[in-house]
């Protein structure tokens, strides 16, 4: 456990598949992966088969995860089809991102208005702070009392399904939380729209629900922050990797509070270079 304490709260500039490879067995709590999706046509996001890229992943996340820990794994809804990760993780739940404002218009298909969160634990989850995520309840008040009448709400095995004054769970469809716009005041830059980027909101629902204060939580593929960002504000630890110098640049700035230089980020974020890092 040593050996991780001296990347606590940093990005570094490295490969993430050799940086994870090299941590302890056993070191963090939890791990949120928005990596390659297998579907752009950007440099970063091209691997020849994102199932198998993803099983990869999952292996190599089951390690470093301690007993009762979770993975989110971000991709489209094919991500973890037809690959067997049972031997690893158990996959919990398969949130789905629900985004009806999106701009495209398939022709010849449906239009894809979601994305695939997979919820996994390393056995039976420690962490999950329902309390902490609860919604605002979307049924009418008086609906919801007369269904409470039923005997297996009132007497039965759904009695823990009463109404909660805080809210309530917010389930597998999440469409309350909306994808980052050109006007959105938590937009780093132009380029990490809807590609980079994920809403701060998002994030926190994840970290909220499966981490304590002072846990250790793991994003593998950093990009422009947002994780540790996060994790800073609700008093988590955060290990970090990014391959992109120009994107570690935009999220330590953003980090730490200061104003981005978004010309530069925006000229240095097409370079990607490997700082090789080790555990020593």
């Amino acid at each position: 456990m040593s050996e991780i304490i001296k990347f606590i709260n940093r990005i570094e500039n490295c490969d993430t598949l050799a940086f994870t490879d090299a941590m302890p067995t056993e070191c963090v709590d939890l791990v949120i992966c928005d990596g390659p999706y297998g579907v752009t046509g950007f440099d970063w996001d091209e691997v020849s088969c994102i199932q198998e890229y993803n099983l990869g992943l999952i292996r190599k996340f089951s390690r470093i995860l301690k007993p009762g820990g979770a993975l989110y794994l971000f991709g489209k809804c094919a991500s973890i089809d037809f690959i067997d990760y049972r031997p690893y993780l158990e996959l919990s739940t398969k949130i789905v991102w629900y985004q009806p404002s999106r701009l495209a218009q398939g022709r010849l298909k449906y239009t894809n208005n979601y994305d695939i969160i997979s919820y996994f634990t390393k056995g039976k989850a420690k962490t999950f702070n329902l309390d902490d995520i609860r919604v605002e309840q979307m049924v009418e008040l008086e609906h919801r009392k007369r269904c409470e009448n039923v005997p297996s709400v009132k007497n039965g095995p759904y009695g823990k399904t009463l109404f909660n004054e805080k809210g309530k769970n917010p389930g597998d469809v999440w469409g309350d939380i909306k994808q980052l716009t050109y006007k959105s005041k938590e937009l780093i830059s132009r380029d990490l729209l809807n590609t980079i980027q994920k809403p701060e909101r998002l994030i926190e629902r994840l970290v909220r629900a499966s981490s304590n204060a002072g846990d250790i939580v793991y994003d593998p593929f950093c990009g422009s922050g947002t994780v540790p960002v996060v994790c800073r504000n609700l008093e988590r630890r955060f290990v970090a990797c990014e391959i992109n110098p120009g994107y570690v640049a935009l999220a330590n700035e953003r980090l730490n509070g200061g104003k981005t230089n978004v010309a530069e980020v925006e000229t240095e974020v097409g370079l990607v270079e490997s700082n090789q890092m080790a555990f020593l």
